[in-house]
């Protein structure tokens, strides 16, 4: 004859309401944090304040610090926002593909109703953050970055190889913000900074896109061609950009007569992503893929502070 378990029992095997309560708060809070794409944000936030660094007039006597914090807080708002929205229009796509499937509003954990206007509001909160705090010029590169990767990029995924060459356009504006909330203008700077990541973003897409080629072409993304062009397509779109951007990169250094430590070590970086593209479009694996990604995270980052620190 069975008994009920004690008041001793129940606690070890049930957490407290209050405590299941909390647990459950926290993991909701953990899918708004999720939502907003923080991995894809960090590099946002580094390039935008490349863009500021290298921005700023020779001739300041004090560092703007005030005004850092105001552009980077106003970027990561819209960015935030912009991958928050972006998960929310791509929702049914993303619960068709193993990689993305988990996300809180393709899993339905996060009410879509929820994630639109969360997304909505991040999104307008960070533009009119930069316009009050910043300058007009770094709002509406916030605001023309948003929505031509939501009402252009985003779409174009499900039609056409041809994303990837839209979607390198927005994807290389932060350092355009940072500029312009540096300098309030784009001088030079501000467009070999565009230059530099429009080119990286190449290999970097293309190896996410190799990685999970088959879940792309189940959730019926378009972001590889089928059939025999397909390798064809991703080789050069590794190998071209990859071989453009060490020349671009080096060459500012060297008419500037920059400290040759600098140069040599923005040299060695250029080349081992060369190194990684390469293999990727001569073997075609996974692996490779996986490789040259972790080369792309580890690239940008340094070069962006080497470039800064030669400036300086």
């Amino acid at each position: 004859m069975t008994t009920e378990p004690t008041t001793a029992e129940q606690d070890v095997m049930w957490p407290p309401h209050s405590l299941r309560h909390q647990k459950l708060a926290n993991a909701h809070l953990a899918d708004y944090w999720t939502v907003t794409k923080p991995e894809v944000n960090l590099l946002i936030v580094i390039t935008t304040l490349a863009g500021f660094c290298l921005a700023l007039p020779a001739q300041s006597q004090q560092f703007p610090f005030l005004r850092l914090v105001h552009t980077l807080l106003g970027t990561l708002l819209v960015a935030s926002g912009a991958g928050t929205l972006n998960q929310y229009m791509e929702r049914r796509f993303d619960a068709q593909m193993r990689r993305t499937v988990r996300r809180p509003v393709a899993s339905g954990r996060l009410n879509s109703a929820t994630a639109l206007r969360f997304g909505l509001l991040l999104s307008f909160t960070g533009c009119a953050y930069l316009a009050l705090s910043v300058n007009p010029l770094a709002s509406s590169i916030a605001f023309l970055t948003l929505t031509s990767y939501l009402f252009i990029y985003t779409p174009l995924k499900r039609k056409t190889p041809l994303c990837t060459l839209v979607g390198v356009f927005p994807g290389a504006a932060p350092p355009l913000i940072g500029c312009a909330a540096a300098a309030g203008r784009l001088g030079s700077e501000a467009w070999l900074l565009y230059a530099v990541l429009f080119l990286w973003q190449f290999p970097h897409f293309m190896a996410i896109a190799w990685m999970y080629r088959e879940d792309y072409a189940r959730a019926g993304y378009q972001v590889l061609p089928n059939g025999e062009e397909r390798e064809r397509w991703m080789v050069w779109q590794t190998v071209l950009p990859l071989a453009a951007l060490a020349p671009l990169t080096i060459a500012p250094m060297l008419l500037a007569h920059n400290r040759a430590l600098y140069v040599v070590g923005v040299f060695i970086l250029s080349l081992g992503f060369l190194h990684y593209g390469a293999q990727l479009a001569l073997r075609r694996s996974n692996m490779e893929a996986r490789r040259l990604l972790l080369a792309s995270i580890i690239y940008l980052p340094f070069v962006l502070l080497l470039m800064t620190l030669a400036r300086s």
